[in-house]
């Protein structure tokens, strides 16, 4: 019996690269004690609803504002680099580096192009350049914070170049 096309071996996954930009865990103590001295200070010994509004509304507050600052998605898949809700083709991508704290601060310093694209997050130490190639697309280069930023870069590089 000769093989048929379902019988052949599929072709491995491509393995791709997700990552999200959550907040460390000294960040969410640090807003969570924030907020309740916040609420603490506004209490004050009242009685009545002072007495807990405060905590009630600055608690959970502070809870959904750290979740929202610790939303950012960056993926590889399906031949684009998705950082949020951007999309950039990789086929526009000329090269992508991977930057350590002081390449990321030379790039986002005073000689930064201001229309980059830029996705920084301070609490998160490498970044990468991609640098685009685009003649339809004025903007030069993104910046993307990650905290693996040459899988990232290796990502974005063999999406572009397949083979």
């Amino acid at each position: 019996m000769a093989p048929t096309s379902s019988d052949a071996p599929a072709a491995p996954a491509r393995a791709g690269y997700a990552e999200r930009l959550t907040l460390p865990w000294w960040l969410w103590l640090a807003g969570v004690a924030t907020a309740g001295l916040l609420a603490t200070e506004l209490w004050l010994g009242s009685t009545g609803v002072r007495a807990w509004l405060p905590f009630v509304v600055l608690l959970p507050l502070a809870l959904v504002g750290l979740g929202w600052l610790g939303r950012i998605r960056i993926a590889v898949r399906d031949s684009e680099l998705l950082v949020d809700d951007a999309r950039l083709p990789v086929r526009f991508v000329a090269d992508a580096i991977p930057l350590d704290v002081e390449g990321r601060r030379e790039v986002l310093g005073v000689g930064a192009d201001p229309l980059a694209f830029v996705v920084q997050r301070p609490w998160v130490p490498g970044a990468v350049q991609v640098v685009l190639d685009d003649p339809a697309d004025p903007t030069p280069y993104w910046v993307v914070s990650s905290r693996h930023p040459v899988r990232l870069a290796e990502a974005i590089l063999a999406a572009r170049d397949p083979n």
